[in-house]
């Protein structure tokens, strides 16, 4: 039995550039059904519900980045920074969830919708990850 490849820092990060163009392509299909179905407000929702997914997904790139750099000794760790804007993000998800809830009469399964299209696509370049280092 052969023994699986290593799965090293430069895979990870194709893996979550792979997941935001996958994002960005099923976003691209999901817009004129959505648009179609629900209207220009359920549109809105969709696009911040996968906003905010794109913006968790390239926020994790950053944070994992910047702890691969630690762990492996190759830099001064900017922690600091990198939590503040985690935070910072945060907060700005939060407003931005209050207001489309709030001011925009459209669909809140749009705005899940939008959400659970990042987590689809992060499983997918996953499993695509995974079976690739399995062979």
């Amino acid at each position: 039995m052969s023994r699986p490849q290593e799965f090293k820092d430069e895979d990870f990060r194709r893996t979550i550039l792979r997941s935001l163009r996958l994002l960005a392509v099923l976003t691209a299909l999901a817009l004129p059904l959505v648009w179609w179905k629900a209207g220009w407000q359920s549109v809105l929702l969709l696009l911040v519900g996968v906003g905010i997914s794109g913006s968790g997904t390239w926020e994790y790139l950053r944070l994992m980045t910047g702890i691969m750099v630690v762990m492996d000794g190759g830099g001064k760790p900017r922690t600091g920074r990198l939590l503040t804007g985690f935070l910072l993000r945060l907060a700005v998800v939060a407003v931005v969830l209050y207001v489309t809830l709030k001011y925009l009469d459209g669909s809140v399964y749009a705005l899940a919708g939008g959400l659970g299209l990042g987590l689809i696509a992060l499983s997918v370049e996953g499993f695509r990850a995974m079976n690739a280092l399995t062979k």
